[in-house]
């Protein structure tokens, strides 16, 4: 069971309760590890993915700074279909590795307007310690319609982004590593550094340090993001 003491219970899923419900008919598992991770071993009833988590455009490896974002529309119908989520399905992702690709799979899905995804707390690593069910068996294709329906709400864009740089009522959370907040990681880009004013967590602070790396409880991370003048009545622009 969730822990009520956050402001969106509902995001985060235990694993008692997927266990008991895994084989529910409207309920989709996404295991969101490379492909060949999946083959080896999975939740039962998990559909693996066969793109790149962050399931960018087509063109995004020629074209960086044209296609920043998310594959379009039509592209991210045809993967989620083919993994059996329709416009009803409740999805439920997980992964090995902090649930960094599981939260990216769920802010794909809620971008295209497709809100019922969930996120397993402690992902592959506490299902697998826990000694829960596993298989190498791929469940049969389902069919499904997915209707994108953007949400554009839920990205910061370049002009809003610099419009509101140094503004009283804003403040830039950036949650990338220590060397890349330092500039001394560029990760490749042609410049490096952090937006000026931003305050810095990297996001490995909001997860346990343990194996399993699940959320930390809510009264922890609500100090630590107010000790950073990260408050609810402010508007939090991450990056």
């Amino acid at each position: 069971m969730a822990n009520n003491d956050y402001a969106r219970p509902d995001i985060l899923l235990e694993s008692d309760w997927l266990e008991a419900h895994m084989n529910d008919p409207d309920l989709r598992i996404v295991d969101c590890e490379q492909y060949d991770g999946y083959r080896r071993a999975h939740i039962p009833n998990a559909v693996g993915i066969r793109e790149h988590h962050y399931i960018k455009n087509p063109d995004y490896p020629k074209d960086p700074t044209g296609y920043p974002l998310v594959a379009p529309p039509d592209q991210v119908a045809r993967l989620m279909e083919s993994m059996g989520i329709g416009d009803d399905t409740t999805v439920v992702t997980y992964d090995g590795s902090g649930g960094n690709s599981a939260a990216r799979i769920w802010w794909v899905l809620n971008y295209y307007g497709h809100a019922k995804v969930k996120v397993l707390n402690g992902g592959w690593a506490k299902w697998f310690d826990e000694g829960r069910p596993m298989t190498i068996d791929v469940p049969l294709p389902t069919q499904a319609t997915f209707t994108p329906r953007e949400q554009p709400d839920m990205v910061c864009l370049m002009d809003y982004g610099m419009s509101r740089v140094g503004q009283p009522d804003t403040i830039f959370l950036d949650v990338r590593s220590d060397g890349e907040w330092m500039g001394t990681n560029d990760r490749g880009n042609k410049r490096a550094g952090h937006v000026p004013g931003a305050v810095h967590l990297e996001w490995l602070n909001f997860v346990t340090s343990d194996k399993h790396q699940t959320i930390k409880p809510a009264s922890e991370l609500r100090a630590m993001l107010e000790e950073r003048g990260v408050t609810p009545d402010k508007q939090v622009i991450t990056y």
